[in-house]
């Protein structure tokens, strides 16, 4: 099972990359350049352990992830519970390790395994590379994210609030 992650430090406490990280609506869409539509699902308020969300990339796909673990403010894991053809399993998991006290070392890592199993060979390297440009592009959004500190204070609200 390929697997891509990175790591970027951003300027703020844990607490709040984290929050930012897990904001939702326009929070989110103004600094997660992958995401164009993500709601939670089932009724939840807020994401949480077994929570699933409905995602739409900016590629068009569209996936159904639940969460598998929520550690506020240092963890959180997804797994695909529906999503595109190609995929026979995708994960994301996003990790916070302080680096100071104003800064914050965030990890985001994907896993997936392609179907069908015998393109794997080729459909893996592409997909590293693919995921790999998409990964970085929503770090990069996520550090500016986190160097605005309206949006940081939004989305720490949102996930503050019952």
């Amino acid at each position: 099972m390929p697997r891509i992650e990175v790591t970027r430090r951003v300027p703020v406490p844990v607490e709040q990359a984290f929050a930012l990280s897990q904001s939702q609506g326009e929070v989110r869409y103004a600094w997660d350049p992958f995401v164009r539509e993500q709601r939670l699902l089932d009724g939840a308020d807020r994401p949480a352990r077994g929570v699933r969300t409905r995602t739409r990339s900016r590629h068009g796909l569209t996936m159904v992830s639940e969460y598998t673990s929520f550690r506020a403010p240092t963890q959180v894991g997804m797994k695909m519970v529906e999503g595109p053809w190609f995929f026979s399993a995708f994960g994301g998991g996003w990790s916070f390790a302080a680096a100071g006290p104003e800064a914050t070392d965030a990890t985001w890592r994907y896993t997936f395994t392609v179907r069908p199993s015998w393109l794997a060979p080729v459909a893996d390297r592409i997909g590293r590379r693919l995921l790999g440009r998409d990964i970085e592009r929503r770090l990069a959004g996520f550090a500016r994210g986190c160097a605005d500190a309206e949006l940081v204070a939004r989305a720490q609200a949102q996930l503050a609030s019952p």
